[in-house]
């Protein structure tokens, strides 16, 4: 994926209608500001599972490409700055800072360093940690970088999410739809009135069950993080 190609078209385009993205003008690799952050927050993410390898530039100039004038001290930045995860929140809030305004990039960010993350075939839970604190500074919602996460790694089958089909952080209204259409496909009444067997109306009642349980828990978790009702 040319995370890059999303980051750049994102950038240059203005609301228009459904449109919410108002970027600083210009592409962002031309942005030094943008540049300086990216390729510290890539450099120290490879840090945070406890080994870095220079050969993980690589990954990050698969998604974040700078001006070509300044390839040379984008990697001397890179080599410095994997050095330690000290400080990367320090250049995640200049970013935030920045491009405020434009959450669809600071997404598409956040989809590179995952991207960062699982070059090596995996992503470790301190690695995650380090994602979802940027994603926290960048202001993105719990919901939304469960949504974005779960891009890149799957969700659990035992996810409520995955058991409804639904986003993490499809709204509370798409949520209950689903779940009240799921509910009447497999009411056991359906199998009762269609003359089938009792073993068959037991799974219908479980899988009711299975599914107002995703129900509930999505909706008790929502109310948790007091999201519930403006997802």
């Amino acid at each position: 994926m040319n995370f890059w190609r999303k980051i750049a078209g994102r950038a240059v385009r203005r609301p228009d209608g459904g449109e919410d993205c108002d970027c600083p003008p210009g592409l962002p690799g031309a942005d030094p500001a943008f540049s300086t952050a990216v390729t510290a927050l890539g450099a120290k993410l490879t840090k945070a599972d406890g080994r870095s390898d220079i050969t993980e530039f690589d990954a990050f100039s698969e998604v974040f490409q700078s001006h070509p004038a300044s390839q040379d001290n984008i990697h001397k930045l890179y080599d410095l700055a994997r050095q330690t995860t000290h400080g990367f929140e320090s250049y995640a809030r200049r970013l935030a800072k920045r491009y405020r305004n434009c959450p669809g990039l600071l997404e598409d960010v956040l989809d590179g360093l995952f991207h960062i993350a699982h070059a090596d075939g995996a992503i470790t839970r301190d690695e995650l940690v380090y994602l979802e604190t940027v994603s926290t500074v960048f202001g993105l919602s719990p919901l939304a970088f469960r949504r974005i996460k779960a891009t890149h790694l799957g969700l659990s089958k035992d996810d409520p999410y995955a058991i409804l089909a639904v986003a993490p952080d499809a709204p509370d209204d798409q949520v209950r739809y689903v779940w009240k259409q799921l509910l009447t496909e497999t009411h056991p009444d359906r199998a009762r009135a269609r003359g089938l067997p009792p073993e068959f109306v037991e799974v219908a009642e479980s899988k009711s069950a299975v599914i107002n349980a995703a129900f509930d828990t999505i909706m008790r978790e929502r109310r948790a993080m007091g999201l519930s009702g403006t997802a």
